[in-house]
């Protein structure tokens, strides 16, 4: 038995170490074991699922529905399109933002500003592309103004084209934008600027040289987040664009293959497509973020 003037051996307090330690780590994996469960029944399960099945044709399991998918150029051309309205949408939700979660961070309304701004986010991507209908149409009210003020001589057409899906994608991509970027710029410690100003540091270089080094983490994970959320966009291109001409997105080509077309296999290569893409451009705004900041990920307050 052991008493404060007879202190346990190191090797025996090493121990107890260890297995508080292993204890610990058997508490959090019960903890992360039910999301684990069921990130594995609701994600993990059907992509395999849907892996297989895009292999799967008629002459067995094969690469007949990607060569066939990229052997045909209206069903290649869907990738670009997607792109071209997905990357564009999000380079603009990001770059107001930024800017916009930077002013407000510390602002005496910012709860009021942040309920203003978050609003479409709220109203959902068919409920925004029935109000842009609404507002840009040919006989919308946009066009209505124009014409009354003489600045316009026909009916502006801002739908059922490509600016009125990108129109709707940044209305509905901005507020997530912003809410991420915001979370990141509260969580800096408001003591390193204020180091940075005592220095002779300029509201311009805190924000180069405290400010964005801190954000490119959050930054880069807010462009992937909003790229991918942009990329699947299918409502407001069937709704606001042609889908059989300038906007016919690859989600459209996959319910297309899957629901016109009874084509289940050539549907799931689709989809396996569209997540390949995807992938692609996250690995790579990752990789470039290491490029421009390697260091603490955060400064958050203490």
């Amino acid at each position: 038995m052991t008493n404060a003037s007879n202190p346990p051996p190191q090797g025996l307090r090493r121990d107890r170490q260890i297995a508080g330690t292993v204890n610990r780590q058997d508490r959090i994996a019960l903890l992360v074991t039910p999301a684990l469960l069921l990130v594995v029944a609701l994600f993990l399960c059907p992509f395999v699922f849907g892996l297989v099945l895009s292999f799967s044709t008629h002459q067995g399991a094969s690469f007949a529905n990607y060569i066939k998918f990229f052997s045909t150029a209206f069903q290649r051309e869907t990738i670009w399109t997607t792109l071209w309205l997905s990357l564009p949408a999000t380079l603009i939700n990001i770059g107001f933002a930024l800017p916009i979660a930077f002013v407000t961070r510390r602002h005496p309304f910012q709860r009021t500003l942040t309920t203003v701004l978050v609003v479409p986010i709220t109203l959902g991507t068919v409920l925004i592309a029935e109000g842009l209908l609404l507002y840009l149409g040919p006989q919308g009210w946009l066009s209505r103004f124009l014409i009354f003020l003489h600045l316009s001589a026909s009916p502006v057409h801002l739908t059922h084209n490509y600016w009125g899906v990108f129109l709707s994608l940044v209305l509905s991509g901005f507020p997530f934008a912003y809410l991420l970027l915001l979370s990141y710029l509260t969580g800096i410690d408001p003591a390193l600027p204020q180091a940075a100003a005592t220095l002779g540091a300029s509201p311009r270089k805190q924000f180069i040289h405290v400010y964005l080094p801190l954000l490119i983490p959050g930054l880069a994970i807010a462009f992937c987040l909003s790229f991918v959320q942009a990329f699947s966009v299918f409502p407001s291109a069937v709704l606001l664009g042609a889908p059989a001409g300038p906007t016919r997105v690859i989600s459209i080509a996959a319910y297309q293959a899957a629901f016109e077309d009874y084509d289940y296999s050539m549907a799931s290569a689709i989809a396996i497509i569209m997540a390949g893409v995807q992938l692609v451009v996250v690995v790579l705004v990752l990789g470039l973020r290491g490029l421009f900041y390697r260091g603490p990920t955060g400064g958050a307050k203490g």
